[in-house]
């Protein structure tokens, strides 16, 4: 049995995955702040039951994240999805208003995180069959697709992941883990809003179709969730 692990779990794209997988047969290890507020992931634990597990992680405490690697320490980890985010508030976030707490709010959970996340587990995931990091980003973190400026924080952080994960494809080829970002699009949950043009379903459902068949030729690459290639 393949397992997955999930960051953000809760809610939106990180529920979609939890739920998709968990329906696959997969053994899923579901992560998010707030266990007991999570609702629908506690429903879906109940429904599978022995390969479905929650745990609390607040990615911004990485002593957390280092000790949740510790209690899974004899588990492989076929694949890693950083889904956790976040998204300052958009007034925040523009020239002249800028909220540099929000900043390194935004860099702790969509930067700094997602590394540490791999530090922490790479022996889990380098044991498994599939041995794959996925990193959730965003098309607004390429800087060729720039077109509009603003959104100073979220695109910077956005950026800077995936300039991590670029460089963990490369270190960790020799260990023949594969490391992608995925783009899901502009999708309707609580960060996206409802004007978004997709559902988290059709979004999950197209990021884990390229998570299927990722060979080691894709590891580094910026993928949107309908498989286009998105510029750096």
């Amino acid at each position: 049995m393949n397992t997955v692990l999930i960051t953000g779990a809760n809610r939106g794209i990180g529920l979609e995955f939890a739920r998709q997988y968990a329906a696959d047969g997969w053994q899923v290890v579901a992560c998010c702040r707030q266990p007991q507020q999570a609702e629908a992931l506690n429903r879906l634990a109940d429904q599978y039951k022995d390969r479905f597990s929650i745990h609390r992680l607040d990615v911004r405490e990485l002593a957390e994240i280092d000790q949740l690697s510790h209690k899974l320490q004899d588990l492989s980890i076929d694949i890693l999805i950083n889904n956790a985010g976040v998204y300052p508030h958009a007034q925040n976030g523009e020239f002249g208003r800028i909220s540099y707490d929000d900043w390194m709010e935004a860099f702790r959970v969509n930067t700094f995180a997602p590394l540490k996340m791999v530090e922490a587990l790479i022996e889990q995931i380098a044991c498994s069959q599939l041995k794959i990091v996925a990193t959730i980003t965003s098309k607004m973190g390429s800087i060729a697709d720039n077109q509009r400026g603003g959104s100073y924080i979220y695109r910077s952080s956005k950026a800077a992941v995936n300039t991590v994960v670029k460089s963990l494809a490369i270190d960790l080829q020799p260990r023949g883990i594969i490391a992608v970002l995925l783009h899901p699009g502009w999708v309707q949950t609580d960060m996206g809003g409802r004007g978004a043009l997709i559902s988290t379903k059709q979004s999950v459902t197209g990021m884990k179709s390229i998570l299927d068949r990722v060979t080691h030729s894709d590891t580094g690459k910026f993928i949107a969730y309908d498989g286009q290639h998105i510029p750096w």
